[in-house]
Order: structure tokens, then C-alpha cells, then sequence
């Protein structure tokens, strides 16, 4: 969370001058402006550019390593804040629990926290229960939104941690700050006058903390909803952010509306931004009004300014986020925020001049096999996967459970599309009403961890961990499983429409999630937002697979989808043709399963053989263009698979996966490209696919096409003629 007020001295003077306005205001009725900001401070903020992102810290790998800012390690970092000596701190929870500091030397170490728990004291003395949102006052002092506490702390320079209001219950109730009650509050701000403003997350209200503890509430009626208005009559939806101005303006980031909204100085609330192209969470405002918000679906951070204009700041395509938290604004306009999916915490300057430059995630090198430097956005590839003891979501979690669909998967839509979107999971048939259960301990990390209450694709999201397709915290006929933990938010009318589970909250190895929906199966997802890995890798307990794959066809296409035709046997390739594309048709089995159930590959690849089916030179191994390690954009299941592929006929039960193994669709990257028969003399060679399931099987029947690559006929020259 950003501060609002710094120690230097032309905020100083913006303080004498939010007194005198504010007595004005008593006076006369009215507030006259402030003089310009940048008349005697930091520059006016620019707008609608974008740049490439930095790293601050981090590198990658879920952990608790203080040290070189490059090799720290961070769990769960979500609040920022930046002191004007350059120190950023950092609120990290997951199962860290700390206060850490990110020094302007470079190093990471940590100012307070020692575990999970609800303590004061000085130092690794103190516990927090997932810390939250981050603010600075004058004095230096910092305030956390520890969450799972359901309080605001204080933590001094020094690491001497004291609670600021919030008894450790959940609960509502304004009053001395020792009888307050909060609930999972997650946004903090102060202003000039010492006063700290509090995004109470759950409660669905704004509250103010007065320098002498009093906690008052200052908008929200504390049902979720959308309604501007009064403070005590408005209402906010699971607001998770806040900034406050010199002059008590309080703008909050109202993620479960996807709004920004504005609360005056008396409460009155209005909307800035509604309807927005993606859901805020983390929200700092520039000294002279401009909003920063980091989002969510899609994972971005952008500017809002007064009229509600949106521009994105950060560059997608090859520097993709997973789930941006916490941001701040220093006096040059620089920006810092964390990345809590990717446990890193980022800047975002104009002009790059960041301690550390970001790299490019490997896209060519990757594609080549030749190795690149490890990308400093998103997590690390070396992340550990979750500790399921391979265990299934469903009971016996030991037992062995009917697979019918695995990651990279073609999936057609309900209006005719039969290549729409690729599968991004792991699917385990069961039973509707049968009790979805959790593979491994874990901990919820997002304000929104439900969603789709009673559509298809319901689901819920435990760390890295989402359990799709059930009835979320629901027995089959409605009833809450665990009331403590799963929470039904009403309507305007009375009936539920959403499922609310804290951030914050955990989840033993085998307590029940909710219940199968009428999809009859568990759709399990395992890594960060963007960075989905394939959930075969968990190793279920019983899972076998012995089956090598099977390839129906072989084929080169042209440009016009058109195989090209075969002659004796081989197929005809003109040496002149170009952009050619291979396309595969093959499918697995593994252990067990229905015969009918057709699963897709996990890697194919391709190498071009002499005629006596030796590999020539740059094909001694097969080039693996396709490989559903991890889960690339959506966007590429026409990159993966071909014309024909998916259920193409109305009423179909078999799926089609036709692979273009001239694309490259792995390590979450999508590319296009073609062969150009160009590259080979004219002859007869024998093309040879690789088609392997997860557990190693290859295909050997039907693997190789034979091809004859025919010589460009000649012209026929001008006519020669004689005289004599």
C-alpha cells in the first residue's frame, strides 16, 4: 500500500497547507486549491507510456531467504512501501509471515515476523497472520493490514511491532482500538494528520483508525454491493486497497465490482471507474492525482486519471505477470509493486532506469535448445511442485481414479468452435454430489478465491492449487460444509450468489473443498496465475500408463489446408513449395480407462531420415516443437492443433488431436512456422514423428511419411536459330 505523506520537506509544507484548508473550509464553506506540485516538488506524472518491468528482489522460488535482492526469497509478497531513504518494504505472508526490507544496497533481510501467530514484541518476537497492505507515516512508522489477524498493526524503525486496533476476532464493531473488530482487512493509508484509513475487506466498509485509536466507520453498510451514495448507505464488494489525499479524499480499489471508487472527506461515495477491462487489487495515487492499480484477469498495472481514463503501463507478450499485489509511487514517479504469484517484487520506471533490468522470457533460445539466461518476470521454472504425496482430490485419495482429460487438450465451445481453448488441467471423473477433497496443505493467497457459483466452471483456488467443476464450500443440496471457512454472500433479493473464503485462510490434506457438479469430474490446475504446469507431474498414487501412443495420420498440408498427395506410396513434394506444415493425428490411453476415452500427447516432435532412415545432418534428434509442460496462452490452440481437430461433429464422443508440429507451443510460449522444402536437395527421404505420453511411451506404428521432394521442372529457353 502507498504512503501518502513523506518526511520530505515540500510534504511538509503540503501538510500546513491541508490545515489551512481544512480551517478555510470550517470558515468559509469552501477549500481553495493547493498551489501546483510542481511548482516547489516532484515533476508532474506522465502519461500513457510503458516499459519494460525490473526486478527489485527476488528470484522466483517460493521461500524465506533474506540476502542479495537477486537470490531472496519471498512467499506470499504482497503490500509495498517505499521509504525516502530508498528502503521498500514488503509485507510477506503465505507461510513467511514477515516484514521484510528490500535495503538500497541490495540486500533483503527482515524487520519483523517470526511465524504465524498474533503477537507483539520487537523483532522475529512479534507474529503475523498474513500481512496484507503496507503504509508509512511521517515518522517513519509502518502500518500492516495483517489480514489473517483481522488487525492493523504498527511496526516502529526500529521492528518494535504493537497493535493498533483489531482484537483478533472477526467481526464488526467501532470503538476504542483494543475493542474494534475487523474483518480480514487487507488496504491501509495514512494521511497527513496521522489517521489511518482501512480497506476493512470483508466488512465491505472504509474505516478510519483517529492518532488517539478510536476506529470509525466511514462509508459502507457492510453488505457487498454496488451503490454510490451516503457513507453509511453506500456499499462496496470486498474493496482490498485504498490512497488517501493531503486533503482526506480516500480513493479505494472495489475488486468484487471491478471499480475504483471516491469517498469524500464526510463519506459520500461516488465511481470514478466502473465496469473495468480488469479487476483492481493494488491501488497508489501520484502526487497530484493520478491512480496506479495493479489488476487482475488479466494480470497488468496501469494509470487511471480523473475522468477514469485507462491506460496499461506494463508490456505484455514476453514479460507476463501472474498476480500483481501491492504497489507504490516514489517522488520521481517511479513505481514498485510485487508480484505475488511470481514471488518477486518489480519497479516500473520511465525510461528503465532500474537497478536490475528485466530479461525476456527464453522465447528463441528456447526454441532452439540453446539455453538463455533465467527471465526475471514470473515465476521460476524451478519452483518445487505442491507436496500432494500423490494424492488424489477425490476419496480414496490413495486409491485409483478414472483420468478423462490432461493439460494442452483441444475443448470446442457451444456455438460451432471446435478448437476454442486449450484444457488447462488435469480431469478426474467422479461422481456428482461426491466431496471434492485437498491434496496438500495449503493456504488461500487471493481476496477472490471462489468464483462461478453455480455455473459449470465453478471453482476455488488454494494457493497454487485450483479444484474446478464443484459446488464450492457446498454439500449437494446447499448447506454450508464449513460455515467458519466458507461464507454464502446474498443478493439484494436474499439469495446466495457468492461463495467468500478470507485470504488467509487454510486447508488441511483431506478436508472437504465442496462437491462434484453435474460436470462429473474434478478439473485440477496446479501453479501460479499464467504459469499453470501440467498436474501429471504431481505423481498420482496408482496412475499408469503403458499404452505407447497411437498415430492415425501423417501429413504435410499447404497453405490452403490441402494435404499434399501421395504417389506409390510417397508424397509428392514440389522442391519450389513453401510453408509447409506437418500435421499429426494421434492420441493416448493410459491404464484402465474406459477404451472410448482418448486423452491428447504430452510432446511431439519430428526428424528428417535419408532414405536408408538415417537422420541428416540437424535432425540427429527430433526437433520437439509441442511439449504441455506448462500451459501457454489460450490463444494457442490454434497454434497447436489444426483445422479438424476437437469434437467436430455434432453428437461425437471421440475428440480429434490434430498436431502441427511445425508451430512450437511449449514452456508456456506459442510460435508459428513452417517447413520449407527448400532446405532438402530433391529425393526421397522419410519424415519420422515422435509422439511420447507423460510417462515416456513413444508410437512406433505409423510413424514415418515417406516423402520425395521432386525437382522444380525447367523452362524451356529461347529458340536457338542458325543462318549460313
Amino acid at each position: 500500500m502507498p504512503r501518502t505523506s513523506r518526511r520530505n520537506t515540500w510534504l511538509w509544507l503540503v501538510a500546513a497547507l491541508t490545515v489551512a484548508a481544512l480551517a478555510a473550509t470550517f470558515l468559509i464553506g469552501r477549500v481553495p486549491p493547493l498551489p501546483s506540485f510542481e511548482e516547489f516538488g516532484p515533476p508532474k506524472t506522465e502519461w500513457g507510456w510503458s516499459e519494460r518491468v525490473s526486478l527489485l528482489a527476488g528470484d522466483g522460488v517460493r521461500g524465506s531467504d533474506d540476502g542479495l535482492a537477486t537470490q531472496a526469497r519471498f512467499a506470499d509478497p504482497w503490500g509495498v512501501a517505499r521509504a525516502d531513504d530508498g528502503t521498500v518494504y514488503v509485507a510477506d505472508a503465505g507461510d513467511n509471515n514477515r516484514i521484510r526490507r528490500i535495503r538500497p544496497d541490495g540486500n533483503v533481510d527482515t524487520l519483523a515476523g517470526g511465524g504465524e501467530g498474533f503477537a507483539d514484541g520487537s523483532g522475529a518476537q512479534a507474529a503475523f497472520h498474513t500481512p496484507s497492505g503496507l503504509a508509512l507515516d511521517l515518522a517513519g512508522n509502518l502500518y500492516v493490514a495483517d489480514t489473517g489477524n483481522h488487525a492493523i498493526r504498527k511496526v516502529t524503525p526500529a521492528g518494535v511491532v504493537t497493535t493498533l486496533a483489531g482484537n483478533g476476532q472477526p467481526g464488526f464493531h467501532d470503538g476504542a482500538g483494543a475493542q474494534a473488530q475487523f474483518d480480514g482487512p487487507m488496504g491501509v493509508a495514512v494521511d497527513a494528520s496521522g489517521r489511518v484509513h482501512v480497506a476493512d475487506t470483508y466488512n465491505d466498509r472504509i474505516r478510519v483508525i483517529e492518532p488517539d485509536g478510536r476506529v470509525w466507520t466511514l462509508a459502507g453498510d457492510g453488505r457487498p454491493g454496488h451503490l454510490d451514495g451516503p457513507g453509511m448507505l453506500a456499499r462496496f464488494d470486498t474493496p482490498t486497497d485504498l490512497a488517501v489525499s493531503a486533503l482526506g479524499r480516500v480513493w479505494v480499489a472495489d475488486t468484487g465490482n471491478r471499480a475504483i471508487r471516491h469517498v469524500a472527506p464526510g463519506g459520500a461515495v461516488d465511481t470514478l471507474l466502473e465496469d473495468a477491462p480488469a479487476t483492481p487489487v493494488g491501488l497508489a495515487r501520484a502526487h497530484d492525482g493520478v491512480l496506479h492499480v495493479t489488476t487482475l484477469w488479466p494480470s497488468a498495472v496501469v494509470q487511471i486519471d480523473g475522468r477514469g481514463r485507462w491506460h496499461e503501463i506494463t508490456q505484455r507478450g514476453e514479460q507476463r505477470l501472474s498476480r500483481p499485489a501491492g504497489i507504490d509511487v516514489d517522488l520521481e514517479g517511479g513505481l514498485h509493486f510485487s508480484d505475488a504469484g511470481a514471488y518477486r517484487v518489480h519497479r516500473l520506471a520511465r525510461g528503465g532506469n532500474a537497478a536490475i533490468e528485466a530479461l525476456p522470457l527464453p522465447v528463441a533460445t528456447a526454441v532452439a535448445g540453446e539455453g538463455s539466461a533465467a527471465p526475471t518476470v514470473g515465476p521460476s521454472p524451478f519452483n518445487p511442485l505442491p507436496d500432494t504425496g500423490g494424492r488424489w482430490p477425490l476419496r480414496p485419495q490413495t486409491g485409483w481414479h478414472e483420468v478423462v482429460g490432461t493439460l494442452g487438450e483441444v475443448r470446442g465451445n457451444y456455438s460451432g468452435e471446435s478448437r476454442n481453448h486449450l484444457h488447462g488441467g488435469f480431469d478426474i471423473r467422479g461422481d456428482v454430489g461426491q466431496p471434492v477433497v485437498a491434496i496438500a496443505d495449503a493456504k488461500v493467497g487471493s481476496p477472490f478465491a471462489a468464483w462461478g457459483m453455480e455455473r459449470l466452471n465453478e471453482g476455488l483456488a488454494v494457493d497454487t492449487l485450483q479444484y474446478i467443476h464443484m459446488r464450492v464450500g457446498r454439500t449437494p443440496r446447499g448447506a454450508l460444509i464449513d460455515p467458519a471457512r466458507f461464507q454464502l454472500v446474498d443478493d439484494d433479493e436474499g439469495k446466495p450468489r457468492r461463495v467468500r473464503i478470507r485470504r488467509g485462510t487454510r486447508f488441511a490434506v483431506g478436508d472437504e473443498l465442496g462437491t462434484i457438479n453435474r460436470m462429473a469430474h474434478v478439473h485440477l490446475a496446479v501453479g501460479t496465475t499464467g504459469y499453470e504446469t501440467n498436474a501429471v507431474t504431481l505423481g498420482f498414487v496408482n496412475y499408469a500408463d503403458t499404452y505407447p501412443p497411437r498415430i492415425d495420420s501423417v501429413e504435410l498440408l499447404d497453405a490452403y489446408d490441402r494435404s499434399l498427395p501421395k504417389q506409390a506410396g510417397r508424397v509428392q513434394v514440389p522442391a519450389d513449395a513453401r510453408d509447409l506444415r506437418i500435421v499429426v493425428e494421434a492420441w493416448d490411453q493410459v491404464d484402465r480407462n474406459l477404451p472410448r476415452r482418448r486423452l491428447g500427447l504430452y510432446a511431439l516432435g519430428y526428424q528428417w531420415l535419408d532414405a536408408g532412415e538415417r537422420p541428416l545432418p540437424g535432425h540427429e534428434t527430433p526437433r520437439m516443437n509441442i511439449e504441455f509442460n506448462r500451459m501457454p496462452p489460450n490463444e494457442a490452440v490454434k497454434i497447436a492443433y489444426a483445422p479438424g481437430s476437437g469434437i467436430t461433429v455434432h453428437g461425437s464422443t471421440v475428440t480429434r488431436f490434430r498436431y502441427e508440429l511445425t508451430n512450437t507451443v511449449r514452456d508456456g510460449i506459442a510460435t508459428t512456422g513452417y517447413w520449407q522444402p527448400s532446405e532438402l536437395a530433391p529425393g526421397d527421404y522419410v519424415l519420422r514423428i515422435t509422439a511420447r505420453d507423460w510417462s515416456g511411451n513413444e508410437a512406433i506404428a505409423n510413424r514415418d511419411l515417406r516423402v520425395t521432394i521432386t525437382a522444380p521442372e525447367l523452362e524451356p529457353g529461347p529458340a536457338s536459330s542458325t543462318s549460313g
